[in-house]
């Protein structure tokens, strides 16, 4: 995870004690939130995810059966050079071997990832173990969801395009055993010539007594071992990326991009006198601004010292490990060439098909990885557990008011309604239609100096200098 070196937003020590005693028995209600007593999910959210896992349960057993039923069968030509490969009886990658690799093994780097890495170095003192672990569970959750969504989406594809369009392996010829001596009685298109039949036959020609074998040879388009280990390998390369910061360094869009900030040193340039909005270094025996333009000088000295500062690359070997996966896929699709299992633009299709769901399975249950600081969305609201409806933009939200569910700090502080207000995500620590007490002291949300400029900066990736 990400060390972002600030402060927390809400500081332990500055829950009062009473405030302490009062969330302990408070029940969270937002207006039907995601969240029970003691911030715990609600039998019909926790249910709309068990009955996630029954689809792609179900969409998996439906890839399986059409992955056994016959195909189609496009027509070959006997003369065909793409087709006359021979038959690879030990596969460099075998369906085991794919199992334990696109599967097992992604699994297994997801739940260590989180269980012991999140969450991270940016858990405020005081933190509740439970709460910690429920975000480590949480987290474990949507990353296995997300990789099973992957994978069942590029299975279910691949094996409904493998059977409809119903294309020759590389090696067909090798698994058809032709019965050459009726060959007419099999033709279906094409035109002879002097130097060539050049005519097309039907499957039935070949005689291959071993069904499974015959079948699997006009499975070619588009390849699954290709779509497979993208989907499941790619998936877990941008896992990786997203828990550990792993990308390419960039620019916030808040942030300060002006000419003055690519400057070698921007802290040494100052406003004009003159020319308030204009940046020169500062002149020998000037006299001293006044009191304004010091304060303009400093604001803008520490915006655009922070254009520079906003991100650095990563560690190489974090990078390493990241695309240690998406390399292994690559090996696992083009095994597929050297083993005459597909053509070329077979490895690629499937490659595409998983590569496609890789990307939308994660960022259908995680936040960018640029923006989202290592983090999965949160649990769907209790009204919005299986259906939202026409006019609702999240299911994050409360189906009446609108309002956003708890938020982790607040499931265990009491913060003040007046300082978040309502439909923001904040909790008050009230049961839903009681009004908060006018003579509640509102909490410290920052260490005394820590102003509006440090925290902004800091919370957008600029650093103040």
């Amino acid at each position: 995870m990400p060390d972002d070196s600030v402060a927390p937003l809400i500081s332990p020590h500055s829950i009062l004690p009473e405030d302490r005693t009062s969330t302990r028995q408070t029940t969270m209600d937002l207006g039907g939130g995601s969240r029970g007593k003691k911030g715990k999910l609600s039998w019909v959210v926790i249910a709309s995810y068990v009955f996630d896992w029954a689809v792609l349960i179900v969409a998996a057993a439906v890839g399986a059966i059409l992955g056994d039923i016959t195909p189609n069968k496009r027509p070959f030509s006997l003369e065909d050079p793409d087709i006359s490969f021979p038959f690879t009886v030990h596969e460099t990658v075998p369906l085991w071997l794919l199992l334990i690799c696109v599967v097992l093994a992604p699994i297994i780097l997801v739940a260590i990832i989180s269980l012991v890495f999140v969450p991270g170095s940016t858990v405020p003192q005081g933190t509740p173990k439970a709460m910690i672990w429920r975000r480590k569970l949480w987290e474990l959750h949507a990353g296995l969801l997300g990789l099973a969504l992957s994978i069942v989406a590029a299975w279910l594809i691949t094996n409904c395009m493998k059977n409809l369009f119903g294309k020759p392996r590389p090696d067909l010829l090798s698994r058809c055993q032709p019965d050459l001596a009726n060959l007419n009685q099999y033709i279906v298109g094409g035109i002879a010539n002097s130097s060539s039949n050049g005519q097309l036959v039907d499957a039935n020609i070949c005689k291959n007594p071993d069904k499974s074998t015959l079948d699997d040879g006009f499975r070619s388009y588009p390849s699954g071992h290709s779509s497979s280990s993208a989907a499941g390998l790619i998936y877990l390369s941008l896992f990786i990326c997203s828990k550990f910061a792993i990308t390419i360094p960039y620019l916030s869009p808040g942030g300060h991009a002006t000419e003055p900030a690519f400057s070698a040193f921007p802290s040494r340039m100052r406003v004009s006198d003159s020319h308030p909005e204009s940046y020169e270094l500062p002149v020998r025996g000037a006299s001293n601004s006044s009191g304004e333009q010091k304060l303009q000088l400093a604001h803008r000295n520490q915006s655009i010292a922070a254009a520079r500062r906003q991100a650095a690359a990563p560690p190489l070997y974090l990078l390493i490990a990241a695309i240690v996966p998406f390399f292994a896929a690559v090996f696992i699709a083009s095994s597929r060439w050297f083993d005459f299992r597909h053509h070329g633009f077979d490895i690629l299709f499937g490659f595409m098909i998983g590569t496609i769901t890789a990307f939308f399975a994660f960022y259908y249950y995680h936040l960018p990885i640029s923006s989202g600081a290592g983090w999965a969305w949160g649990p769907r609201s209790h009204d919005k557990a299986f259906w939202a409806g026409v006019g609702s933009s999240s299911y994050a939200t409360d189906r009446v008011h609108l309002e956003y569910r708890a938020g982790d700090e607040e499931e265990v502080l009491h913060v003040a309604p007046d300082r978040y207000g309502h439909g923001n995500g904040r909790g008050t620590g009230l049961s839903a239609g009681s009004a908060p007490s006018t003579s509640a002291r509102k909490p410290q949300l920052e260490p005394q100096g820590f102003g509006e400029q440090h925290r902004d900066s800091a919370y957008m990736g600029g650093v103040a200098i």
